[in-house]
């Protein structure tokens, strides 16, 4: 089994940022090996996805944060990272940190965490 664990929500204002931690437990199992992901969910809106990661690093983002977002991990800690710059209200949501998927289809993702709630205000 892998438990994820989210930290790095908070409550910001238009332009400014956070950034999103993802700590991955589990004795037999390695970020390194996974593709990971971010999504995000807003109320009466369907999980979608918002940047992903594979095994060999190559990244993978939603046209609404190209550029804004950033998706990285560290293998060495077994934890992954979102840095969100320049965010917008409508980046307002609940993140969740996915492993053992596929890129940023939600339905295919195995282990999910509990969610991080990020508001930004305008």
């Amino acid at each position: 089994q892998v438990q994820l664990v989210e930290s790095g929500g908070g409550s910001v204002q238009a332009g400014g940022s956070l950034r999103l931690s993802c700590a991955a437990f589990g004795a037999t199992y390695s970020t390194y090996y996974m593709y990971m992901g971010w999504f995000r969910q807003a109320p009466g809106k369907e999980r979608e996805g918002v940047a992903a990661i594979n095994s060999d690093e190559i990244t993978s983002y939603a046209d609404s944060v190209k550029g804004r977002f950033t998706i990285s991990k560290d293998n060495a800690k077994n934890t992954l990272y979102l840095q969100m710059n320049s965010l917008k209200p409508e980046d307002t949501a609940m993140y969740y940190c996915a492993a053992g998927g596929f890129a940023l289809t939600p339905a295919g993702y195995k282990y999910w965490g509990q969610g991080t709630q990020v508001t930004v205000s305008s």
